[in-house]
């Protein structure tokens, strides 16, 4: 098909056009808001030990999870080329039989209400079981205080992000949590930005700007909507479990790497 110059020089105006204007919606992503919190990994080694602590142990943490979860230890979780990079790794510790890490900026870090933006990339392969999500600073008894759940993805259904809350009223146990998925085809191979927003009314979660998970505070009710009250964050590489190793774990993939580019928080000025 034949195209005649000035159509071309037209669209290619256009596009000009398109790109400068996508530039300028890109940088006014957060007008209004200010960075209250971050971590960009800039720095080589352990996490930064002023923004998080870890969670430690191998008991399953409520979900049959297999590893143990190890602090301060590089071959878990270190800073490397701009990353904070979360290691799987298959070996004995302890009476486990692999290891990972789970860090928290609980007692460092937490807010109530804002704009949560994580870059990562995702492992890959049956048993990975990696989360982006919060919890209640007083988080007294799950799931009543409330659980955000701004990203989770489980390697035997690659590509399936799933965002969910977890309440009195609706969770899983229950069989009434609120969910849903959004498929992402390259989740293991690039990285993508996970994005919730947090209001009194509402909370939305987003992949790379494309929103596909809100949670509507409709009932004004404790059990319903916990989320009034200040949360902090948590980033893990699970093993296994009740839904990560629900088709087995293939001990072929490990170790595995969970790559974070960055996390921020902003809330409006």
């Amino acid at each position: 098909m034949k195209i005649k110059l000035q159509h071309i020089n037209q669209l290619f105006a256009t596009g000009l056009i398109l790109f400068s204007v996508t530039n300028c919606v890109s940088n006014k992503t957060h007008f209004g808001k200010k960075l209250i919190w971050s971590d960009e990994f800039n720095g080589k080694g352990l996490p930064d030990s002023l923004k998080w602590n870890y969670d430690v142990g191998g008991d399953g943490y409520g979900n049959q999870e297999a590893q143990f979860y190890t602090k301060n230890r590089l071959e878990n979780a270190r800073m490397e080329d701009g990353n904070l990079i979360i290691e799987a790794r298959k070996e004995n510790w302890e009476k486990n039989q692999y290891t990972s890490a789970r860090l928290l900026t609980k007692g460092k870090f937490s807010f109530q209400y804002g704009t949560v933006e994580i870059r990562a990339k995702l492992p890959k392969g049956r048993g990975s079981w990696p989360a982006i999500w919060m919890m209640s600073e007083k988080m007294k008894e799950w799931p009543d205080d409330g659980e955000l759940d701004i990203m989770e993805h489980v390697g035997f259904n690659q590509g399936f992000v799933h965002a969910s809350v977890h309440t009195k009223k609706y969770n899983h146990i229950q069989g009434t949590q609120k969910t849903d998925t959004l498929v992402v085809k390259d989740v293991s191979e690039n990285f993508h930005v996970y994005k919730a927003d947090w209001t009194p009314e509402k909370i939305d979660v987003y992949i790379d700007g494309q929103k596909f998970f809100t949670y509507e505070n409709k009932e004004k009710t404790y059990e319903a909507w916990p989320f009034d009250q200040p949360y902090f964050m948590i980033l893990n590489l699970a093993v296994g479990g009740f839904w990560g190793g629900k088709e087995g774990i293939d001990n072929n993939i490990f170790p595995q790497k969970y790559y974070i580019d960055y996390v921020r928080v902003y809330q409006n000025k």
